[in-house]
């Protein structure tokens, strides 16, 4: 890696954001001795939106609403498919992403004015579908909390991924959640290589933490599964095997597999990635990618987008098949309970 690396984090640039004219130059500026691109620290900018719930209109990720109490996400994974959606705030998908976060303080509040309406009915929610609700400054501000309160309070369902420990922290909760059936938890693996973890996702987790996760969840009987993603063909495909095998041990119900694809401006990041952190592999895994997205590294086709297509993306998907029939046999995810929701109330005062 060269002097340009940025330690502890995930992009190691700042792509331009095509909603706006001005971009964002790295090349030495006349008159300027320091480097452009040095330390990162974080910026935190709170906001109070008008709506929390969304409605997700893509069939193929298996649920209908999410709500993001933040936006941006300070683990940094480099392959987030959510980095596009930062350049909406006039920020960046690179470096932006994992330093420039949105706090969205109502995020309770609105929740609970959304189980409220008359013409609610009770559906799954999913925590988050363009974040990480656990990501480190849920410590502070315990947003994700305070939504699973809400739903417990209302006894509407919630799924959540993450990669975060911190969710353990909210175990009471997720218990009496899980007593009435209305939670799933995912708990998202992608290496249990820490060299490579560290590169892919600086800010995270170790696989050993998220494992012991998995494990503690299981334990107070909170159905929980493991997502492993992405797969990125000559980085960690070979370990689908490892991974299904120690999330079964630990009391995983299921896991999934999604291979990566590098839409926007994800695909410039990961191959400035790619190129600094594996040099030498650089070829083989960029076009690997290309052959699970009929020659591009970018997909947008529902259906194919997160499965991927050819030769390689079948084998991937059926040695995860295979190894799922080895260890998590007569295993799955319990139904969600939808008859329990409390429809109507008064609005409380948090």
């Amino acid at each position: 890696m060269g002097d340009t690396y940025v330690k502890g984090r995930g992009a190691q640039i700042k792509t331009a954001n095509r909603f706006l004219k001005a971009a964002y130059v790295t090349e030495h500026v006349e008159g300027l001795d320091e480097q452009l691109l040095g330390p990162v620290a974080t910026q935190v900018f709170e906001e109070t939106p008008r709506k929390m719930v969304n409605k997700v209109d893509s069939p193929d990720l298996g649920f209908s609403y999410s709500m993001n109490p933040y936006q941006g996400c300070e683990h940094g994974c480099i392959y987030c498919y959510a980095r596009n959606t930062h350049e909406y705030y006039g920020f960046s998908a690179g470096l932006d992403f994992e330093s420039k976060i949105i706090v969205k303080k109502n995020a309770p509040r609105l929740l609970e004015e959304q189980l409220l309406n008359r013409n609610w009915e009770a559906v799954p929610i999913q925590l988050s579908g363009n974040t990480d609700c656990y990501q480190p400054l849920e410590r502070t501000y315990r947003l994700t909390r305070g939504l699973l309160e809400v739903l417990l309070r209302y006894q509407n369902p919630v799924g959540i991924i993450t990669k975060n420990s911190l969710i353990l922290r909210d175990l009471d909760l997720l218990r009496a959640l899980a007593e009435q059936k209305l939670v799933h938890v995912y708990i998202s693996i992608t290496t249990l290589d820490e060299h490579l973890r560290g590169l892919l996702e600086p800010r995270t987790a170790s696989a050993a933490k998220r494992l012991h996760t998995v494990e503690e969840l299981a334990k107070a009987g909170i159905p929980t599964g493991v997502i492993i993603a992405p797969i990125i063909p000559g980085l960690n495909h070979h370990e689908i095997p490892e991974i299904v095998k120690a999330a079964a041990e630990r009391g995983a119900l299921a896991t999934g597999v999604q291979v990566l694809r590098l839409n926007g401006s994800i695909g410039k990041l990961f191959e400035d990635w790619l190129r600094k952190s594996f040099p030498d592999r650089f070829d083989k895994v960029w076009n690997q990618i290309r052959s699970m997205h009929e020659g591009n590294v970018n997909n947008s086709e529902f259906g194919t987008r997160l499965r991927g297509s050819g030769q390689l993306a079948d084998i991937i998907h059926q040695l995860h098949r295979a190894v799922k029939k080895k260890y998590l046999a007569n295993r799955q995810m319990p139904a969600y309970d939808l008859t329990r929701f409390r429809k109507g109330g008064t609005l409380s005062l948090f």
